[in-house]
């Protein structure tokens, strides 16, 4: 774990920043790969890619602010920019960029939910390398396992002011790995006679089934949120019951062609 690059003068250059941006570039650049390979609206791709990136980082820190932090920050209004002190919602993040999408998607009357279907994987990529930064950061962390084993975080970090030096659960660092998992079944679920729509929701139902469990080892934040679940318990329960519901009605219609243009024969 290592919180600083380097230094300019006092101003410190965060792994966290770099990583975080590295992870917006990749999966962005692993998005462009995909739609080039279908063949469609790969032109559309980067800058699909910065604005949802941009309205990322401000939904994932606002769903963290408003849904798991806000006894702190609404005594503390000035801090909801600090977003080096740890506090980004996965959750909210994905949102926040997908609805950047759809508009953009909108206003260029591209097919947002074939695009969808396209560049899902690259999503949950990006999530495996934005854990990277909370690693690194030293946020997003677990509880203490209660024997010694686990990660030791050094001194600066959120977990080690939360905990100490007691060997926590590798939330994070699961997480990050179990995202490459289903980043390799939805690839697989692509090559399938799927449905329209069905790609995007595969992966919202495993992601949100992962986050439900690792939820059980986490450590940054402990108040339960409802019916006893903490708040991305509750919300991930919440998108799997919706997601699973759409997906088999969307699996009930005949799968769709690809829209692909032919090209024209010489004669």
């Amino acid at each position: 774990m290592h919180q600083y690059l380097f230094h300019i003068g006092d101003f410190p250059v965060r792994m966290y920043g770099l990583v975080l941006c590295m992870s917006i570039f990749l999966a962005t650049g692993v998005a462009y790969f995909l739609a080039k390979q279908d063949g469609r609206w790969h032109t559309h791709v980067a800058d699909i890619g910065i604005y949802g990136g941009f309205a990322g980082i401000i939904g994932g820190r606002l769903w963290d602010v408003f849904f798991f932090d806000w006894d702190y920050y609404s005594h503390h209004l000035l801090e909801i920019p600090f977003v080096w002190q740890g506090g980004m919602a996965i959750q909210g993040g994905m949102i926040a960029g997908v609805l950047a999408g759809f508009v953009y998607c909108k206003k260029h009357k591209i097919d947002a939910v074939a695009l969808l279907d396209i560049v899902t994987p690259a999503l949950i990529i990006g999530q495996s390398i934005g854990r990277m930064a909370n690693l690194l950061n030293g946020d997003a962390f677990g509880s203490p396992t209660g024997g010694n084993f686990g990660l030791v975080y050094p001194e600066g970090t959120l977990a080690y002011r939360t905990y100490g030096s007691a060997p926590l659960w590798p939330a994070e660092v699961w997480e990050g790995q179990l995202d490459i998992v289903i980043f390799a079944l939805l690839l697989l679920f692509r090559t399938t006679n799927h449905a329209r729509g069905q790609v995007a929701l595969l992966y919202v139902m495993l992601y949100s089934a992962v986050r439900f469990g690792l939820e059980m080892l986490r450590g940054d934040y402990t108040e339960p949120f409802l019916f006893g679940l903490k708040s991305a318990q509750a919300t991930s329960l919440a998108f799997i019951i919706v997601a699973a519901v759409l997906f088999v009605w969307v699996g009930r219609k005949k799968p769709e062609e690809d829209p692909k243009p032919v090209s024209k024969k010489r004669k």
